[in-house]
């Protein structure tokens, strides 16, 4: 039996035993494709242009980070997390494949809310589930980095699934506090044995307060981290990045509980807490102001409080949130089998349907083509995502590098699943 953190072994995909369906989203890095694999199985085919790649400064480093987010996947184990189910190489692209989620990303699901805001009951539930992810992958000494509603995932179940690892890094793991160990494998037997709703988790201990109902991209600026206690890298999404990242002062696993927080907070506000009207602002404010945390005091907002605390030493930790208020009743052995999630995602019949042999789609064509016109929009807006070397001073010593591009055209594409 595979041990946990050990790699499997990937098979090796090409385009004649894929059947591609549909686009699903672009992002930063790459292009996603629905595809149905030689046994029927639905799987998200993430794809990259190599060309893309060898036109970067850091061309190695870029290929060490895609082979880094392949082992990552290979690695997990667990039903908050994808399987790798090969990877793809030709001449023009590189990709690998995972699991598809039909419900799209939390923030998709955010915007079909009222006022694009979740209840507390409902940010319970997910709150709880993106704790228990992040706590499988520090364990494993992996810090995410990229927290957003865009890489949360809502898998066939309703339950939730974290995607993009290629900012993630390791660190030398923390010494582990005792948790369940979730296989997929051995989530599945104990579902069959033990089922309960959604409600019956949230209904304990919720005041009758709580429960009323109430895009960006990424850049580095170094190369893949070693082990070790801290990383200096300048990575993130720039909403949700945690100011130790853009003071550089190094950071460890607190800043995937900031992103975390920043992540609830939209969920309950339908807005980030320290978004400005340029990067600048919006890093200044990260640094040096509070989260509006408007409203009567609840626990929620006493969580997303602590999670936004500015000083990570200072900052909220995995064991601390587990024992919240705002968790009171939770049952965490518990929370991966409920069986009717807040929302369960209907068949998209549309995606999946199969494609005529005449109107086949070429993959390495499409791919090209986006990445080209992308370049294009970039020289035109002169936002250059490889110019890293940009710096504004800061307060307290520190400073601001500019390198994360703001990709305003991909709000056009609010309808795909962007990692």
């Amino acid at each position: 039996m595979r041990r946990e953190g050990d790699e499997k072994t990937s098979r090796t995909l090409d385009f004649n035993q894929l059947e591609v369906l549909s686009l699903l989203g672009r992002g930063a890095k790459g292009v996603v494709f629905l595809v149905r694999d030689n046994e029927s199985k639905l799987r998200a085919l993430k794809v990259i242009l190599r060309e893309a790649i060898e036109k970067k400064k850091k061309a190695e480093d870029e290929y060490k980070r895609v082979s880094f987010e392949q082992g990552v996947l290979s690695r997990f184990d667990h039903p908050l997390f994808p399987s790798l189910h090969g990877v793809l190489a030709t001449d023009k692209v590189i990709g690998y494949a995972i699991d598809y989620c039909p419900g799209r990303n939390l923030n998709s699901l955010r915007k079909m809310q009222t006022e694009n805001m979740f209840s507390d009951e409902i940010i319970r539930f997910y709150a709880a589930e993106l704790v228990i992810a992040f706590e499988y992958l520090h364990n494993q000494g992996i810090v995410y980095r990229d927290l957003k509603p865009e890489n949360v995932m809502i898998q066939e179940n309703g339950h939730l699934m974290l995607i993009d690892f290629d900012l993630s890094t390791n660190l030398a793991p923390r010494t582990p506090q005792p948790s369940p160990s979730y296989s997929k494998a051995s989530s599945e037997t104990m579902r069959k044995k033990r089922l309960f709703s959604f409600g019956s988790f949230c209904n304990s201990g919720i005041s009758p307060e709580e429960s009323t109902s109430i895009c960006s991209s990424s850049s580095t600026t170094s190369t893949l981290d070693s082990s070790g206690e801290k990383s200096n890298s300048f990575v993130g999404t720039e909403e949700y990045v945690a100011p130790e990242i853009i003071t550089g002062g190094g950071h460890d696993f607190a800043v995937d509980w900031w992103s975390l927080g920043v992540v609830l907070y939209e969920m309950l506000y339908g807005t980030t807490p320290f978004r400005g009207v340029n990067r600048k602002e919006t890093f200044f404010r990260i640094i040096s102001k509070p989260p509006n945390l408007i409203g009567e005091a609840t626990s929620l907002r006493d969580l997303i409080r602590r999670l936004l605390e500015k000083d990570p030493s200072r900052r909220i930790n995995v064991e601390e949130i587990k024992g919240h208020d705002f968790f009171r009743g939770v049952d965490w052995d518990n929370v991966l089998l409920v069986s009717r999630p807040p929302y369960i995602p209907p068949p998209d019949d549309e995606d999946v349907k199969g494609k005529d042999e005449n109107t086949k789609m070429d993959v390495e064509n499409i791919v090209h083509e986006i990445f080209t016109a992308r370049e294009e929009r970039d020289k035109q807006s002169g936002d250059n995502s490889n110019n890293v070397d940009m710096k504004v001073k800061g307060e307290k010593g520190g400073e601001w590098v500019k390198g994360l591009n703001t990709n305003n055209h991909l709000e056009s594409d609010n309808n795909f699943l962007v990692f």
